[in-house]
């Protein structure tokens, strides 16, 4: 069903609320313990794979096979963990405070990705914003070429060296001119994928919080900078290669399921609920590999945004009790998609048509290279 469709049907909201009123409270201890348990195991996964050579006959080729499924477990772990980010935004404000600054902490200023970078994603899910330039989590992918797909894979490869630059570059700079600490809040201080957005001005509490994290992130910045020449005494650092690894294959692996979240056929106007919901994706079969690509409920992409308030641990729940509970002509059922591939590929053939029939026609986002969550 076509998002330009002047007779789109009414989805009853009402409803599906009525399906899942029970299922809105986040359960601390399956956040606790699913985040510290993944946390830890992928800072053990990192340092083992990091200091193979003291323990691993690195001529081996079971040794290789260890390192690679080291690798593997490390790119999943991390990535899991990363995403909890998705959730603190949407958490109640009272209650977590510890959560979230166990997970700054842990996984967040070790990552440079603190969470004041990622609260304007609740702009995402407003229906006056979404798909909107205000929204700098949409890119009219089905509107724009190819090359514009290819381009938002590609800005994986500098992802990291961005990282280092914004926090241990631009970070003191900004503390001394304030022109750049303006800009560079609005242009480099959130996790998107449009490169051009804006980000609105913020009060008080939100810069409080955003120096405290700079200047973790200041520390992380140059202790991976200075690890090869000084701590590893080497230009050519493992520590610096295998970091830059699992960084771009973590951001490789979130993109490829950002690609597949939605169906990117908004065109910069306001959509309808009914709109937004038709343009979001649910990928509930083969529910053990898809929570590899899709963690912390994210496959759960359209339940998401129906009800963002459900926490990741509800969401399957929700999915199913609205597939069983919902007519049979309602429009949920059109957001299940079998395989991600499959709707990546969708995807580009919509993007290569729109250059057919409309070679002229101008996207109003820019290409975007940077992450979303």
């Amino acid at each position: 069903m076509e998002l330009t469709s002047l007779e789109t049907p009414k989805f009853s909201i009402r409803q599906a609320k009525e399906l899942v009123k029970d299922l809105h409270k986040p359960v601390a201890w399956i956040f606790w313990t699913d985040f510290l348990c993944t946390i830890i195991a992928g800072h053990a996964c990192f340092s083992l794979n990091v200091n193979s050579w003291r323990w691993l006959d690195l001529t081996s080729p079971v040794s290789w096979g260890i390192q690679a499924g080291l690798f593997v477990a490390n790119v999943l772990l991390f990535l899991r963990a990363a995403m909890f980010t998705h959730e603190l935004v949407h958490l109640p404000k009272e209650g977590w405070t510890a959560f979230r600054v166990v997970w700054n902490v842990l996984c967040g200023i070790p990552f440079m990705i603190p969470s004041f970078t990622y609260y304007p994603h609740i702009d995402h899910h407003r229906r006056k914003s979404y798909g909107t330039e205000e929204d700098g989590e949409y890119l009219n992918l089905s509107h724009q070429p190819p090359s514009a797909i290819v381009w938002y894979m590609l800005g994986t490869l500098v992802t990291p060296f961005v990282g280092l630059i914004r926090w241990g570059i631009l970070t003191p700079i900004a503390w001394v001119f304030p022109q750049v600490r303006k800009w560079t809040f609005a242009r480099a201080s959130t996790m998107v994928m449009d490169i051009s957005y804006v980000r609105p001005e913020a009060g008080e509490k939100v810069y409080r919080i955003m120096r405290m994290q700079e200047v973790a992130c200041l520390l992380v910045a140059w202790f991976i900078l200075l690890h090869g020449p000084v701590i590893a005494k080497t230009w050519l650092d493992p520590f610096w290669f295998y970091a830059y690894a699992v960084s771009v294959a973590m951001i490789v692996m979130n993109n490829v399921r950002t690609l597949g979240a939605h169906r990117w056929t908004g065109e910069g106007s306001e959509l309808s609920f009914e709109q937004q919901l038709l343009d979001s994706c649910d990928y509930p079969d083969s529910p053990w590999f898809t929570e590899l690509w899709g963690p912390t409920g994210t496959r759960y992409h359209a339940t998401h945004h129906l009800f963002p308030s459900i926490p990741y641990h509800n969401l399957g729940k929700a999915h199913r009790r609205l597939m069983a509970g919902l007519p049979q002509d309602s429009i949920f059922r059109e957001t299940v998609k079998k395989s991600l591939i499959a709707e990546i590929a969708s995807l580009w053939k919509r993007s290569a048509a729109s250059q057919r029939t409309a070679p002229k026609v101008s996207g109003y986002r820019s290409e975007g290279m940077s992450q979303a969550a």
